[in-house]
């Protein structure tokens, strides 16, 4: 019996740290529902590029894909030989929503982590040595960020021609390893699309770091 009691209390307390760190606490803002409007897409962010962009002039005629992301958080970029991180599929589906006339722009709102590897030095330095594509734009105080209820690095916005929600949540089911996704959300959400389908599912869970907004 006490042996069936300390493993549950080792589950559980391992199941508390595992979402401490891999999902943020919604308390910012309500994530974004499918089919509303992006807001903000007149903001201007600065982009590793030094020139200012806005999710208007980012979004190709068919729609856009935002992906909050960052430098420093290992859902992203990677843990050794653990796991690959997401990263390194950002310039596939890039390359899948330009195919199908989707911009995309990747935004980094840690603001709490400018000075930790997440500043624009650390951007522009991270687009070149990861040959990023499109744009990769500082959410300074994380204003984009929070309009979108974003929660973690990454978290996923896909928006269509009119700029209204058809998809958000993960890229796919394995952060891992690109070569055992069974379930390549975000690859299928583009492609439903443009087919004139149903996007089934058009919502996932999020997974990753939690974004390091500055607390007031």
């Amino acid at each position: 019996m006490k042996r069936n009691i300390y493993a549950g209390i080792v589950a559980v307390i391992g199941v508390s740290i595992l979402a401490a760190f891999a999902w943020s606490k919604e308390e910012k803002s309500d994530i974004l529902e499918i089919g509303a409007v992006a807001p903000l897409q007149k903001h201007e962010m600065k982009d590793v590029s030094g020139k200012l962009v806005t999710l208007n002039q980012v979004a190709g005629e068919n729609g856009l894909l935002v992906i909050f992301s960052c430098n420093t958080c290992p859902f992203v970029i990677g843990n050794g030989t653990k796991s690959e991180g997401w990263e390194g599929r950002y310039a596939e589906v890039a390359d899948l929503a330009e195919e199908n006339g989707m911009g995309t722009i990747l935004v980094n709102p840690n603001e709490a982590k400018r000075d930790a590897g997440d500043g624009m030095d650390d951007m522009k330095k991270r687009y070149d040595e990861q040959n990023l594509k499109g744009f990769y734009a500082l959410d300074e105080n994380h204003k984009l960020a929070d309009a979108f209820g974003a929660l973690t690095t990454p978290h996923i916005f896909l928006f269509d021609k009119e700029m209204k929600l058809i998809y958000k949540g993960a890229i796919d089911d394995s952060v891992s390893s690109s070569e055992e996704v069974k379930e390549p959300y975000l690859k299928n959400a583009i492609r439903a699309y443009a087919n004139g389908e149903k996007i089934n599912p058009n919502s996932t869970k999020q997974l990753g770091c939690s974004i390091k907004r500055v607390k007031v």
